[in-house]
Parts: C-alpha cells; structure tokens; sequence
C-alpha cells in the first residue's frame, strides 16, 4: 500500500555507489548461453575470475579491430544457415582469437580484459 510520504519522496542527489573494477587478465571459470528478451536473441555470458574480487564476474562483450578500429560488440549467439556460429560475427572473432574451437573450449582459458565505459570487456586485437 502507498502512503501519503511515499507520492511525496523526491529526487536524490547522492550518486549511486559503483565498483569498477581494474582491466585486469581474467580466468573464465563457465560458460552459459542466456537469453535476451529485450533483444529476442541469444548470447553467450562468460562467468570469470577477477584477481580483485572473491565473487566471479560476467563478461559478455569483447573489443576487437574491425575495419582499422576498436569497437565493442555483444557476444550474440548468431548461426548461419548450416547451424554453425556465423563468420565474422564477435563470437566468431572471440573463438579465433582465444584458440578455441567452441565455446565450451572457452572455460580455462585466461584472457585481458580492457574497461569500456564502466564495464569489463574481453580485449581481442
């Protein structure tokens, strides 16, 4: 039930508390295939250990060069039309970059990680 003092609460001004962590190299422990309502698709979600932190992390964006620049893309879980991961894609280029065949190959492996904006990314160039 609302009261009276909660339609009257207004707008704060202390800044909400963030922990950043350091681009530091990882240890990706598990991976998961997740599903992304908003965006009706698929994405794999890498479950890490940070050197910085007890708990482990989630990191699902990689950066990499494309075209002579640095972007960052979702690890979306796309497939071509012989059901296999499509080429070119960031899963693709993560795939290749780290060794592996597939993406269960992906658990042990340690890789960098570099911040983009306040999130941890995989960094792949």
């Amino acid at each position: 039930m609302i009261t009276q003092e909660e339609l009257e609460t207004g707008i704060g001004t202390i800044e909400p508390e963030r922990q950043t962590l350091e681009a530091k190299k990882v240890k990706i422990v598990n991976v998961d295939i997740v599903d992304v309502e908003k965006a009706k698709s698929k994405k794999i979600q890498c479950e890490v250990k940070h050197p910085d932190k007890e708990e482990t992390i989630k990191i699902s964006s990689i950066a990499y060069l494309l075209d002579k620049q640095i972007v960052n893309k979702g690890l979306w879980f796309n497939r071509d039309k012989d059901k296999n991961i499509q080429k070119g894609s960031a899963l693709s280029v993560f795939l290749q970059k780290t060794d592996s065949k597939n993406i269960k190959e992906l658990i042990d492996k340690e890789l960098e990680t570099e911040l983009d904006g306040n999130f941890l990314c995989f960094k792949c160039y």
